[in-house]
């Protein structure tokens, strides 16, 4: 009998650790969408803006 109740009780711990590794993976998540809708609002510029960004590479002039 105390074996069985010691398995209830391991058994028991168990999900309630996987239940709060749930809720942490979820807030893990939500927190990283909301970074995520953050950055993409910043990155819609305004009309006018600059085009030509550090990434473009142009020709080196000839001589």
């Amino acid at each position: 009998m105390l074996a069985y109740e010691l398995h209830q009780f391991r058994s028991a711990e168990l999900r309630r650790q996987a239940a709060d590794a749930r809720l942490v993976r979820e807030a893990v998540r939500s927190r990283r969408a909301a970074r995520h809708a953050e950055t993409a609002g910043d990155a819609a510029e305004p009309d006018g803006a600059h085009t030509a960004g550090p990434g473009r590479r142009r020709l080196p002039r000839t001589a």
